[in-house]
This record gives C-alpha cells, structure tokens and sequence, in this order.
C-alpha cells in the first residue's frame, strides 16, 4: 500500500503527538506511526510537572481543557535536608509557576484530540524502517496488521524515543553523542492516598535521595535513590514507606501512607545526539536527548523541541523560508544543554554518590546550606524550574 502526506511523524508520545496537533491547527497534514497500543501509551506513567511554554502549547492546539480543570497549579517546591524544609517560591522568584499533569494523561488528551479531529493515528505498526532522508522525497516503510505500506513524505520527524529506529536511521559518522551514566536509579511508586505535601519535597538523607510528588489530590508520586539494578521483590510496601519516612522526616512531618498500585525502577543517564536534524530527518524529545528526572525536564524539552519544528515547517510552507529548518538543530541544542546543565546540578545536589569523598560530601551540605539561605541562588534554581524563555 502507497501513502502519501507532508510530514511523517514516528512516535505518539508527547512530542509526536503535540507535533502533530501543532501542524493540524496550522493546516499542515500528517501520520503519526506509532509502535504501542493506544492503551499502552495512554497508560505509561512518566514525568508530571509542565513549564509555561508546554501548557501554552496545549491551549494552542485545543486540547488543554482537561489540563486545566485537574492540574495541579505548583507556585514553590520544597527542599528538604539536615531535618529542616526550605521553600523555593518560584512565583515570588519569576513571577511564574509549573503544573503538575501527568504525562499520560497529557498524551490522553492528545490522542483524543487528534482522532476527534480525524487526523491519521496508526497504533501497532512494526518494522519501520526510513529511507532517502538525504533527498527531497524521504519514505518510511511499515507494517501493520500483517499488511505492508510505504508513507511518502516530504520530512520525517523522529519522535519515537531513545530506542527507536530514527536516530539510527542517521549515519554514525554524521552523529556525535554526549552521554553519562550515573551509579544510581530511582525506585518510584505511584500510591494510591493523597499527597502528604501540597508541593514537591525534594529530599537529600545520607541514605540517598527522596522525592515527594503526586498525581492527584489522592495520588501519590514518590521515589526513592536506589543501585541502577535494584531488585524490586525485596522491596515490600512497607519496606519502601519506612525507607520514605526515613528520608523525607523533617519538621515534624507525617508521611501518609497507603495501597502501592504500581512501581518500577528508572536508571538515570545523561544524553544528547548532536546534530538533531539529518537532511528531511529531524530529532525531538528522547531521541536526541534524555536527562536525568530531577529537574522535571524531559517532557517540557520534548514540547520546546516540536514547537520550534512546527514553527521551522509552517515559515516553509507558508512562505518558502529554510531557515529556521536549518537552524533547527543548533536552536533546539542551546535549550537542551542548558536543561542537560541544570538537571545534572540539581542531580548532584541532592542525591549521594557512592564514590564521593568526605570533603565532596561536606561540600554539598555547604552548597545545600547557601541554596537555603541565598535569595540569588534560589532565583537561578527557580528560573530553570519553571523554564527559561523561548529564545
């Protein structure tokens, strides 16, 4: 079977799905491809804090109105350490503030969006595979339900994630790639009781790190800091409250606790794949950069990479313009290193290294102690929180 659209979209996660709301609402055709069922991704619990700019997005396009009505509006958060809590008021800081929404039910809203506007969503497809992305008629082969089809397009955008098939489609002499592992994961629960905090805790203990966040006002986000290759059956509920209690006591605090419906362990790297755009093959979100969850930046860089190609696609449509389709990459990468810098900040700040030496461990407790008592330092930490302005 032979299709034909401008732009083919590979990947229903956030960022290929806000692409391709943002094309619809610009009249620019699309197909999305993508690899799960439309349960699977609607369910995949991921990151929940949104920066001004994705919300923006969101109302944009039309599909904000669930957002709206059950985000969870954040104008500080929390840092916890040595028994003592220190607020970060990032609306007295910037003037701004983040929502939390859970991702899935962000790509919920935009799958419902896209098929109410009946748009192409194929679930399920495989063996996907791109060609001719060097030439002006790049196509991307698939298969679903058993039966064959080639997508011609006029731009491919890779959105499907850091094991999907479109930054290997790039050759490996054109790709440079920045990466670091770090000795740790987060073991997280989704619970279901209500959050013992209305804002983030973000907790640092001699035993590790701890964060408090939610997905509701009766769903609980938590995470412990735990060995990349930690075995989650050793974990009992009330292993895992007792360890969460332990690390997020201060003040006097109570932690609530409640029936654990789901858990998992995430292991924590930096990444990014330079240059995000190979002739009519262009990179967003996790499949040119991943960054460690701790400064809620994975989706919202997600968001700011799709926004910057839909602006980039419709100047050339509308008006014959390449120039920001040629500045793509090097526009989307000066965001992504400055998230890939705060993230890795707020990473080393608050959690315990295996390999630290006592004077690297007494300097962090002096660089928490300046944080909590520096109006200036806690400007720089809320102006990256709540997301640096569109440039």
């Amino acid at each position: 079977m032979q299709l034909r659209t401008q732009g083919a979209i590979i990947g229903a996660g956030p960022a290929g799905l806000m692409l391709g709301a943002l094309l619809a609402h610009r009249g620019i055709d699309s197909v999305i491809l993508e690899a799960r069922s439309r349960d699977y991704i609607e369910h995949r619990i991921r990151a929940g804090v949104l920066e001004q700019g994705t919300i923006d997005a969101m109302d944009e396009v039309g599909a904000g109105a669930r957002m709206h009505e059950h985000g969870l509006v954040h104008d500080g958060a929390l840092l916890r350490f040595a028994g003592r809590s220190h607020r970060i008021d990032f609306r007295a800081l910037t003037g701004k503030a983040v929502m939390v929404y859970s991702q899935h039910e962000l790509v919920r809203d935009l799958v419902a969006h896209r098929l109410a506007g009946g748009a192409p969503l194929a679930f399920e497809v495989d063996d996907v595979a791109l060609s001719g992305i060097e030439t002006a008629r790049p196509e991307v082969r698939f298969r679903r339900a058993g039966q064959a089809a080639a997508l011609g397009c006029d731009f491919i955008a890779g959105c499907d994630g850091f094991h999907g098939v479109a930054r290997a489609a790039i050759p490996a002499d054109r790709l440079r790639v920045f990466e670091r592992e770090y000795p740790f994961g987060w073991l997280g629960i989704l619970a279901d009781v209500a959050p013992s905090s209305h804002e983030l805790v973000y907790a640092y203990h001699d035993r590790g790190f701890a964060l408090l966040s939610m997905r509701s006002p009766s769903v609980s986000r938590l995470y412990l800091q735990c060995a990349p290759d930690e075995d989650l059956a050793q974990w009992s509920d009330d292993r895992i409250w007792a360890e969460l209690a332990v690390r997020l006591a201060a003040d006097g605090l109570t932690l609530a606790t409640g029936p654990i419906i789901q858990r998992s362990v995430t292991p924590m790297r930096s990444f990014v794949a330079e240059p995000m755009r190979h002739g009519r093959l262009f990179l967003a979100g996790d499949a040119a950069h991943i960054v460690p969850p701790t400064g809620a930046k994975g989706l919202n860089l997600a968001a700011a990479d799709v926004r910057f190609l839909a602006e980039a696609l419709v100047a050339h449509y509308k008006t014959g313009r390449v120039d920001l389709m040629d500045g793509y990459s090097a526009r989307c990468l000066k965001r992504v290193w400055k998230a890939q810098r705060f993230s890795w900040w707020m990473t080393g700040l608050t959690h315990r290294f295996p390999e630290a030496s006592p004077f690297e461990r007494r300097a962090q407790s002096a660089e928490l102690a300046y944080l909590a008592g520096s109006k200036a330092a806690q400007t720089t930490l809320a102006e990256n929180y709540v997301g640096l302005p569109i440039e």
